[in-house]
């Protein structure tokens, strides 16, 4: 009885220093299949050469006009993918919900609205990571525990609308994809843009908003479901949030800080809100 009681504790050992060594080895399905689809997706990229210049801009509105100039995008090359990368980002799973710490980075496509993300954290010491990704009209949003647990994963129309839509509200920080037919735009007034995306028969809209010094503050949209792990879907009002402007290694100014917040009808639910620590490779002056 001692003997067999030694050896399955010999076992448990076994399998414990196995999951320790797996947990921290740098691979990761995950993070390989982001890694091979954002590199694959750079090859087809098409290339864009030379530097933004007011020619290039003129048929946008006279807001953005400014928000380009102002920012420093003038005179720079014209980027065909936008990288941004974020440390520590406090991260809601959900009202109620426990809240994690997670890196997080996305690459968006000037060519077609694509976007690739990447989420890397730790849940109770256990690798969680996470996959969100929007290529040829479609979505997906996939979290794996301990690097082969799915825990989740959503695809369908709905998740296809709200990557779209979360694309949209990234695009001031890509140049390029505003000069795009696939979004068009109508200034409201000095302080407001209203945009429209479409792709592969679908159609999003929501509005960007600027302060006096033309730093795009806020983009808000009713067409962004609210979508439960369970696979049901709400709409409700989602607004991304950006503050703390500051000057970029490559003299481009950008904020520093972006959150993405539900607006429940009872209280703000604020899922992600973290400092952005590098885009394209620079980082704040």
């Amino acid at each position: 009885m001692k003997k067999k009681f030694m050896t399955i504790l010999i076992i448990i050992g076994a399998i414990i220093l196995l999951l320790a060594i797996w947990f921290n080895i740098p691979y990761s399905p995950v993070k390989t299949q982001f890694q091979n689809d954002v590199a694959a997706r750079l090859q087809s990229s098409a290339a864009t050469a030379g530097p933004l210049d007011f020619t290039d801009i003129a048929r946008l509105p006279p807001l953005i006009q400014k928000y380009l100039e102002t920012s420093g995008y003038i005179g720079k090359e014209r980027r065909t993918h936008l990288i941004m990368e974020y440390k520590n980002v406090d991260f809601g799973m959900g009202v109620n919900k426990p809240r994690i710490k997670i890196d997080y980075t996305h690459v968006d496509f000037a060519d077609s609205p694509d976007r690739l993300a990447f989420i890397d954290s730790k849940m109770f010491g256990i690798p969680f990571q996470g996959y969100d990704y929007y290529m040829n009209g479609k979505g997906g949003m996939k979290g794996v525990l301990a690097k082969f647990v799915t825990l989740f994963d959503q695809t369908g129309p709905e998740m296809d609308k709200a990557c779209l839509i979360t694309y949209l509200a990234e695009a001031f920080f890509l140049p390029e994809a505003l000069l795009k037919d696939f979004i068009t735009f109508k200034q409201i007034d000095n302080h407001t843009i209203e945009a429209t995306i479409t792709n592969k028969g679908v159609t999003a809209t929501g509005v960007f908003h600027f302060n006096d010094a033309y730093e795009m503050t806020s983009f808000t949209t009713n067409d962004r479901g609210q979508i439960s792990p369970d696979g049901t879907t709400e709409y409700t009002p989602w607004e991304a949030q950006c503050e703390n402007y500051k000057t970029y290694s490559d003299g481009i100014k950008r904020p520093t800080v972006f959150r993405a917040v539900w607006k429940n009808k009872d209280r703000d639910f604020v899922y992600f809100d973290g400092e952005i620590s590098k885009v394209n490779g620079a980082e704040v002056k």
